[in-house]
């Protein structure tokens, strides 16, 4: 993998001339991505337009036609996806919940442990990582019987606890009002702010996209249409006329 002046970028998570195919159909057409340490990294476009699809490439659960993804200069491809994961490439879903069955602190706990960390070492952490999401007096609760808003987090909370050095959140705020929502964004500022980590962001909520991202990458037909600041993407003609429109004024 190579930046911008050829030379192979250092702690980064980049992908290069990824294509993706389904039954002749292009999902993913040649698609170039970098995200850093730090920084949130907003990927939005229309439903269809390849967001997920690029996330399961990244995580090993699509293999790409063409085209490399590297983390910190190692080839992911040949990797599992637990593999992944062990070298800090974690992932949130829009439509996996947490264990409904376990408390929260378990929830999170399984998390940890899933680095490899001991039993006794990951309560310790899961209980760290509660109280950094504002969620330590939920610890003893089951999930199942948290607000939704609240068992999102824990979900949450669980993929950090996995010490990401690369989280990618597929719709986090789906499902949200207004108010948790802005408690979302909090908690993912934190992260980043925490622990350093680069966060990849699908999300339809264009004013959360727009306050939390540093950058966004705009993606129409599984090719992307523009790269940018949240205010040069506001400005875009192009990315306004296919899929804005005035939300984001």
């Amino acid at each position: 993998m190579t930046g911008e002046a050829g030379v192979a970028t250092a702690s980064a998570l980049e992908v290069a001339g990824v294509v993706v195919n389904f039954q002749g159909l292009r999902a993913i057409d040649d698609i170039h991505l970098t995200l850093r340490p730090g920084e949130i990294l907003g990927l939005i476009g229309p439903n269809g337009a390849g967001k997920t699809t690029l996330i399961n490439v990244l995580t090993g659960f699509q293999v790409p036609d063409h085209g490399s993804v590297a983390l910190n200069g190692v080839d992911l491809l040949p990797l599992k996806p637990h593999q992944r994961s062990r070298l800090g490439l974690v992932r949130t879903f829009q439509n996996v919940l947490p264990f409904a069955g376990l408390t929260a602190l378990e929830n999170v706990e399984a998390g940890a442990m899933a680095t490899g960390m001991a039993r006794g070492a990951g309560r310790a952490w899961a209980m760290e990582v509660l109280g950094r999401l504002g969620l330590a007096d939920k610890a003893a609760r089951r999930v199942d019987t948290l607000p939704f808003g609240e068992e999102r987090r824990v979900g949450i909370a669980r993929a950090v606890a996995m010490k990401p050095k690369f989280l990618l959140m597929d719709e986090p705020a789906a499902g949200l009002n207004d108010a948790e929502a802005e408690e979302l964004q909090r908690v993912v500022a934190g992260i980043v702010a925490e622990g350093e980590c680069g966060v990849l962001l699908i999300e339809h909520r264009m004013p959360l996209v727009f306050r939390l991202c540093h950058r966004i990458q705009v993606l129409q037909h599984g090719a992307t249409i523009a790269l940018g600041t949240p205010e040069e993407i506001r400005a875009h003609n192009a990315v306004r006329a296919a899929y804005l429109g005035d939300e984001a004024v």
